[in-house]
């Protein structure tokens, strides 16, 4: 591992590190927060800064159809976060807003501490509208977007400058966090005007200044999950800036793209998986964008019974995730006693969240992620007597799902009403639960539970996902799409099982339609020949497919590799 003299900063959006700190919407968050954890276990002087959102994301409650409700998901960053004392300034809107920030510390298994900073703008010097900027996530339109990523970017920056950290890389994770560049660009500027006495120009060794001090991780393969913002618009919100008038290190006609202006001014750009890699590159030809692939916290995810197996039989997991691949030492009825064990808990979670009780003999499949079209949440559903045939000619079986759709997202919101009408139609023949306010605690529960993780988006628009990674440490294997992380993780019969060949669905149309009715099949395909069949009639087998998961996914789809590779390829590039 590298040696790094000057701090490496992490700017995120959104970081999720407990469900009591409701700064996360979802995986990027959760991902941040495990790579901030992970960084503090191998000693990295990682600094973490995102904004505090008082205001939370939001929680979630579904009405008798499966109506989903937005409530307010307030918490009290008073009882969990240290206040600290300097002030920053951001010009917004031709006004100086006035930022404070919020540590909470890290601590890594070494005693390694990596601080994270919640930016606030809910201070009195400011006026109404200001401070509301930092109140809730993804809250408002592209406005306001553009406001709360001056203040990550921008104000990040500064507040980092002013606690005193001297950072020597800054690490934008999405494009959210590109205005940054704005605030590193001024700064050469101001100190190369002090030594030259002259104005100086944003011209190639401006850009090559910038450039060696960032490194940018894209997230998503969606069109629509690059920022794009008109440059007149940020510069009515921003103010000017000599970057505004170069659309070659913005954009294009006009228009200012996040992720264009972050690669354009970092040394290392990176997709989350190999499969996004390529498609990153052909959304942005001429860029070189590598590849690191995701991962978790392993002692995070790890559930007690499984850290308590661990301990006892890899005792030096913890600090090598990498000794998770000696699993198959673990006995097999210690291993299947805990997995039940876990199964119990998570069903009783189960009742007292929805009041229904689930036999935990019976092969227990959970769908708990975003709700959105692409991700498919209903598909297992496509054809409801085969799925009632199979239960009642193969084996019994029953669903959990879990996650929470945009508010803004109609039709994520019409999959969940969808999900309910189909649990009606099953009734008893296959139960099916739907859990609401899916968040950190109740995933904890699910991937340590379940018997099987079904994940079917359609390819290629899984950028990497990494809650099958979180199931797999946990014994439990996926039946996926060979799409995002589970084209490098699907070992078939071994690890768990694939849906489709890993074609890309078509656009729209007629097509699009078969595609998924194709899917739909190869999942009561697997489900009838290989699945229910191995759990009901083999446990010897079920429980080598567990040990599988756990010594070649468990292993190596960690945020304790994710970030060695990025000390050793983006940091020192």
């Amino acid at each position: 591992m590298p040696r790094f003299s000057h701090d490496i900063a992490y700017l995120s959006l959104e970081i999720g590190f407990d469900a009591a700190i409701p700064t996360y919407s979802g995986g990027l968050g959760v991902l941040a927060g495990d790579t901030l954890k992970a960084a503090a276990d191998v000693g990295l002087p990682y600094v973490g800064v995102t904004l505090l959102y008082r205001g939370g994301y939001f929680s979630q409650k579904i009405g008798p159809d499966g109506s989903q409700t937005p409530e307010p998901h307030p918490w009290e960053p008073e009882k969990i976060l240290r206040p600290m004392s300097p002030r920053i300034v951001v010009p917004l809107d031709g006004r100086e807003v006035v930022i404070k920030a919020w540590r909470l510390d890290i601590h890594g298994i070494r005693g390694h501490i990596v601080p994270v900073y919640y930016l606030d703008s809910d201070l009195e010097e400011n006026d109404e509208a200001a401070r509301t900027l930092t109140n809730r996530l993804y809250d408002g339109g592209p406005d306001h977007r553009i406001r709360q990523e001056a203040i990550l970017g921008i104000g990040g920056r500064r507040m980092l400058r002013a606690i005193g950290h001297d950072v020597g890389i800054v690490h934008m994770n999405e494009g959210h966090a590109s205005f940054v560049c704005v605030e590193l660009l001024s700064e050469y500027f101001s100190r190369e005007h002090e030594i030259t006495g002259r104005e100086v120009p944003l011209d190639a060794a401006a850009v090559a200044h910038v450039k060696q001090k960032c490194v940018f991780t894209t997230h998503t393969p969606v069109e629509a999950g690059h920022d794009r913002f008109g440059i007149d618009q940020v510069r009515a919100i921003v103010g000017d800036h000599p970057l505004f008038n170069r659309p070659d290190l913005y954009g294009e006609n006009g228009v200012l793209n996040t992720t264009r202006l972050a690669m354009n001014f970092s040394k290392f750009s990176n997709a989350v998986a190999r499969r996004h890699g390529e498609i990153s590159r052909e959304m942005f030809p001429g860029y070189p964008i590598r590849s690191i692939t995701n991962g978790i916290h392993a002692a995070t995810w790890a559930c007690d019974e499984m850290r308590d197996l661990f301990d006892e039989h890899l005792p030096q997991w913890r600090g090598d995730n990498h000794d998770l691949r000696l699993a198959p030492r673990i006995d097999d009825d210690a291993l299947w006693n805990a997995h039940d064990s876990a199964k119990r808990r998570m069903l009783a979670m189960v009742k007292e969240k929805t009041g229904v009780s689930l036999d935990p003999a019976v092969l227990t499949i959970t769908f708990a992620r975003r709700m959105t079209d692409y991700k498919r949440p209903g598909l297992v559903f496509a054809d409801i007597e085969r799925l009632r045939a199979i239960a009642r000619n193969v084996g019994p079986l029953q669903f959990i799902f879990a996650g929470k759709a945009h508010p803004h997202d109609g039709r994520g919101q019409d999959i969940i009403r969808s999900i309910h009408r189909a649990a009606g139609m099953l009734g008893r023949d296959v139960p099916v639960v739907f859990i609401e306010d899916y968040g950190i605690d109740i995933a904890k529960h699910l991937v340590a539970g379940s018997d099987v993780w079904l994940n079917n988006p359609r390819p290629p628009l899984e950028a990497s996902g990494t809650s099958g990674m979180k199931a797999a440490l946990n014994g439990v294997p996926s039946l996926s799409t060979l799409d995002g992380w589970w084209l490098e993780g699907c070992v078939e019969g071994v690890t768990g099982w694939s849906i489709g060949d890993g074609s890309p669905a078509p656009a729209k149309g007629p097509a699009l339609d078969d595609f998924d009715v194709s899917h739909a099949e190869a999942i009561y395909e697997r489900l009838e020949r290989e699945i229910l069949p191995l759990y009901r009639r083999d446990r010897e087998g079920w429980i080598r497919v567990m040990k599988g998961a756990i010594a070649l996914n468990g292993s190596y789809f960690t945020t304790q590799r994710m970030v060695s590779e990025y000390a050793l390829r983006a940091y020192t590039a």
